[in-house]
């Protein structure tokens, strides 16, 4: 068996892009109003000057937009959808709300359409309605778009819906955002007040980090966890209505210090007026820049970004800064000189791009696992139990600083194995950056193909790991690392420690404050029926993959524990894998009111009798429910139908699960039922 293989994960484009954005963007009641303000708005500006009102609709998805132009009062409307499973479904809501002869659907890219008499327009559109934002305002390509329909489809002046956007910065000191941007000291305690730090290369010290954003919501990062030192800042703007530009630009602010402290994260966010007097806005705020805080409407589709500076720099309060937003036609990115900084600003444009490599294989969560400093002191507690001095140890996760702390541990020999070269090299300047280079001998062999000549023919004693693989999705990719064991067998001693020792499937049922929205069905939308959507992913071949476990950072998405967690299977490293599948069945008790809109699951892993670590819940619920998940890992999650959900708020007293492991390719198939 190659178990290189097991787990890797697919979702077909068609099903992604269902479950990306549409339903949360269907549901985002407060975009919708202002939208539907905005183009009535819009019509009624170019009806006032004698004109029909032809309406270009570019990214129209459902057709939902295009419907709002028509019942707005509109002649006509053209709207342009490239993805040919979407525009199908937009072609066959529109005909069923009664605007077929009113509006064409063009299934095309927009730089392809054309204009006249022989053309997919017969006209210029005089009234521009687009939602081709991200939650950087430009990452799906909007300014080249908007570029390309103000030269060749759309007239000079023509009305835009949005009007306008303003892209919003503020410059923070955060340890816990700067930990998710590059590996910091960390201090092993080896006992005995003998402290060693394992510090980062150079050249992972002065990298300029990953140059994509990190978008996340924002709002429940708490405020305690940095601090402002700056006011938010207008940094820029995008005018729609008049001719945009996708060339490469530049706008520097001066905003003084608000605050002492280390300048090292930009947060920002952007709103949009929907009409030329901005009486009409939509904005993306968190809660403590939001105009009404108390009445924010959720949405997953536009968060917030978190960009890190390239440097971090010690700023007075007082000082004169120049916070500077460079962009391209995609990406946006920060720079920060205070007044003594005499460099040009000409020469700030380039975009900060990983040179250490580290970036390259660690994402953000990543890099805020390994900077978790009591996670850290759980693992070198428990290496401290099994690594003696005279044992072999090998470490297999990938990026790991194990092997460096077995290494420091006083362990006679450490191997390693990664799954890359990139890995394997990074791996390398983190040990020569901290003198033991030649002291851990790293292989990026596959488990199978380890020989007792790469462990200069001994056998493996302690056999370690987080787990941790890059490729793996959900907390049950992780059990790589037991097939990896599995296959080492002949390279391990009778005798051999495994650690962890053993891993825990963990299930709770849980009632979402807004997640649940990003699942539920379209039905009706703005008095438009959308229902449609909702056939397409029921008729969809890949319908079985809709409705399985998908990953999400809970942290992020606030819920409540409607039961206790549960454990349902235990997975014994000390054991290899077996042949014959493992299951586990039984019922959740619901101890708590509510809708239960899924079950959350995640893997506990034993690392010695005393020793857990989770990568679910960080303590266990309070009296109310409420949940406190790890910040450097996604749960899995299982949506229950719609139907399951207005169920178990009624009266259901349990949730009926079976799961079940299959060996032979890896996959948990998972499955949850109300019971009355």
């Amino acid at each position: 068996m190659n178990i290189a293989l097991i787990y890797t994960s697919h979702l077909s484009l068609f099903v992604s892009l269902i479950r990306s954005s549409y339903a949360d963007m269907l549901h985002d009641t407060d975009r919708n109003e202002k939208y539907y303000s905005g183009i009535r708005a819009a019509v009624r500006r170019v009806k006032d000057r004698g004109q029909e009102a032809i309406v270009l609709d570019i990214g129209t998805g459902t057709g939902l937009l295009s419907m709002m132009a028509m019942s707005a009062g509109a002649d006509y409307c053209y709207a342009i959808e490239v993805f040919k499973p979407m525009a199908d479904v937009a072609r066959k809501i529109v005909e069923k709300n009664g605007f077929a002869k009113k509006i064409k659907i063009i299934n095309k890219h927009s730089t392809e359409v054309t204009v006249g008499p022989e053309g997919d327009l017969l006209c210029r559109a005089n009234i521009l309605v687009t939602e081709l934002f991200d939650t950087e305002l430009i990452g799906e390509g909007a300014l080249p778009s908007y570029e390309h329909a103000h030269r060749y489809l759309v007239q000079e002046g023509c009305e835009a819906v949005p009007h306008r956007a303003t892209v919003y910065a503020q410059l923070v000191e955060s340890k816990q955002m700067w930990a998710w941007n590059k590996l910091l000291p960390v201090p092993v305690r080896l006992g005995c007040g003998d402290v060693r730090e394992v510090v980062p290369p150079p050249d992972m010290q002065a990298c300029a980090g990953c140059p994509t954003v990190y978008d996340i919501q924002l709002s429940q990062v708490s405020r305690s966890h940095f601090k402002a030192l700056t006011h938010v800042t207008e940094m820029f703007r995008v005018e729609f209505s008049k001719a945009v530009s996708s060339a490469s630009a530049q706008h520097t602010v001066q905003v003084p210090a608000t605050a002492s402290g280390q300048a090292q994260v930009v947060l920002s966010w952007w709103d949009m007026d929907m009409d030329p007097e901005g009486s009409i806005k939509c904005t993306m705020a968190p809660h403590w820049a939001h105009p009404s805080p108390d009445n924010i409407q959720w949405r997953d589709h536009w968060m917030q970004c978190v960009y890190f500076l390239a440097t971090e720099s010690t700023v007075q309060k007082g000082d004169r800064l120049h916070l500077t937003a460079t962009h391209d036609d995609y990406c946006v990115w920060y720079k920060l000189q205070d007044s003594s900084d005499k460099q040009e600003t000409e020469g700030w444009a380039q975009q900060p791009y990983c040179s250490c490599q580290a970036h390259l294989m660690c994402n953000r969560q990543r890099f805020g696992q390994l900077n978790d400093q009591m996670r850290n002191e759980a693992y070198i507690e428990a290496l401290k139990t099994v690594v003696k001095p005279h044992s072999v140890c090998l470490s297999i996760s990938d990026g790991s600083l194990l092997s460096v702390f077995t290494c420091l541990l006083g362990a006679a020999q450490v191997f390693s194995l990664e799954s890359s070269a990139l890995s394997k090299q990074v791996m390398e300047k983190i040990l020569a950056a901290n003198r033991l280079a030649g002291k851990v001998t790293i292989s990026e062999k596959r488990p199978e193909q380890l020989t007792s000549k790469d462990l200069a023919n001994q056998q493996v004693s302690v056999l370690i790991g987080e787990p941790f693989f890059t490729t793996s999705l959900l907390p049950w990719h992780n059990l790589y690392f037991w097939y990896a064991r599995t296959a080492l067998a002949r390279q391990l001693s009778p005798d051999v420690t495994v650690m962890p020792c053993s891993a825990t499937l963990v299930l709770m049922a849980v009632e979402f404050r807004d997640l649940w929205r990003i699942r539920a069905p379209s039905g009706m939308c703005q008095g438009f029926d959308i229902s449609l959507m909702d056939e397409m992913v029921q008729n969809s071949l890949d319908f079985r993959e809709s409705q399985e476990t998908e990953p999400q950072p809970l942290w992020e998405y606030p819920c409540r524990a409607l039961s206790d967690p549960l454990r349902s299977l235990t997975f014994d490293f000390r054991r290899e894998v077996p042949v014959e599948s493992l299951r586990s069945e039984g019922s959740v008790p619901l101890l708590r009111t509510g809708s239960c809109h899924g079950v959350v699951l995640w893997m506990d892993y034993q690392l010695t009798d005393d020793i857990a670590v989770s990568t679910g819940l960080t303590r266990p619920p309070t009296d109310t429910g409420d949940c406190t998940w790890s910040p450097h890992c996604k749960q899995g999650v299982y949506f229950l139908s719609s139907e399951s959900q207005r169920e178990t708020a009624a009266s259901c007293c349990s949730i009926h699960y079976t799961v079940t492991f299959h060996p032979g390719t890896g996959k948990l198939a998972v499955e949850f039922k109300p019971v009355w």
